[in-house]
């Protein structure tokens, strides 16, 4: 006997839960936190045993939508930071790409769960050390604002998105408010930014005092 089948049944249980939290990310984005499982396994095409059995509460769910949201993040602040473009073309590619992949996105600044683990702390480190990292190469060569940090950047995606309720088209007005976003972060600016620039540190300290626990 082969292990065809066991490898069979795990890809296609990868598969399954994969297209659960695809499909919770619409779900949640569309109805909130408290959406129905039902709803959610209605829309995956899988039955909701299926998704009990992946996130057996509702909190398990959230938290690997959480992750998941984090690891796309992750993926475009590494190609921002490989990217041979000067670092306005790359900070433009993590707009870009942030805004494509919106409607995957559940996180902290959107309103969604705050996890303060070690392994999703070291995500987020991760994501602003790529991003400095980009606004170094800027500095250097003197196109990139000195006052402008990683959060700034992090936090102009979150808005990025997040889209306003009643707008028609907000890919089309996203792509607007980066290019305002990119002409800000970069030389000259004729205002300083106002207030002390945003560090990571102090936004893991927020998202800390916001759990109330």
């Amino acid at each position: 006997m082969t292990d065809t089948a066991p490898r069979t049944q795990r890809t296609d249980a990868a598969a399954n839960r994969e297209r659960v939290l695809a499909a919770a990310a619409r779900a949640v984005k569309r109805e909130g936190e408290k959406v129905p499982m039902a709803s959610i396994a209605h829309d995956a095409g899988v039955g909701v045993g299926t998704v009990y059995r992946h996130f057996p509460a509702r909190a398990d769910l959230l938290a690997a939508l959480e992750r998941r949201s984090y690891e796309i993040v992750l993926d475009t602040a590494r190609a921002a930071a490989a990217s041979r473009r000067p670092a306005i073309g790359a900070l433009e590619l993590f707009f870009e790409r942030t805004i494509r992949s919106r409607r995957e996105l559940i996180l902290p600044l959107h309103g969604g769960p705050v996890s303060l683990d070690a392994a999703t702390v070291a995500v987020r480190t991760e994501i602003s050390d790529l991003l400095d990292a980009v606004l170094a190469r800027g500095r250097l060569d003197g196109t990139i604002r000195s006052d402008a940090t990683a959060v700034d950047v992090i936090v102009a995606g979150a808005v990025l998105a997040q889209p306003l309720p009643h707008v028609s088209n907000w890919d089309e007005l996203a792509r607007r408010q980066a290019r305002i976003a990119l002409d800000g972060l970069a030389v000259p600016g004729t205002h300083p930014l106002p207030g002390r620039g945003p560090t990571r540190i102090q936004l893991e300290m927020a998202f800390a005092s916001g759990r109330g626990d």
